[in-house]
């Protein structure tokens, strides 16, 4: 599955995992394994908010863009993020959602 993230400053943060060609996206899973290699799934015929394009299959593999939502403090990788390969199931690793701020607070 071939991930492409484009970043939107949002304040609910995305928690994604993968299971063959289920991809589970904050607990609510979504099974693209009916669609054939060559075909192309339309945005609008998937209800997911967070699917921002079409789905396709390409030499086996899924290929997609999905909303990578951040924070007001979010790390220049989680901005400009590269596309994730994912190669095996399991829970994938996402930019970081925002760094936490570290106040000194000086007695």
């Amino acid at each position: 599955m071939k991930l492409t993230l484009s970043p939107v400053r949002m304040d609910v943060p995305l928690t994604a995992s993968v299971v063959g060609d289920v991809l589970t996206l904050n607990g609510e899973d979504f099974d693209f394994s009916p669609l054939p290699e060559g075909a192309v799934l339309p945005r609008d015929a998937v209800d997911c908010e967070w699917l921002a394009s079409d789905v396709k299959r390409h030499a086996g593999r899924l290929e997609m863009t999905l909303i990578l939502p951040h924070g007001a403090n979010a790390p220049s990788d989680t901005l400009f993020p590269t596309p994730l390969d994912v190669e095996a199931d399991g829970v994938l690793e996402l930019p970081l959602y925002e760094i936490e701020e570290v106040c000194n607070v000086e007695d």
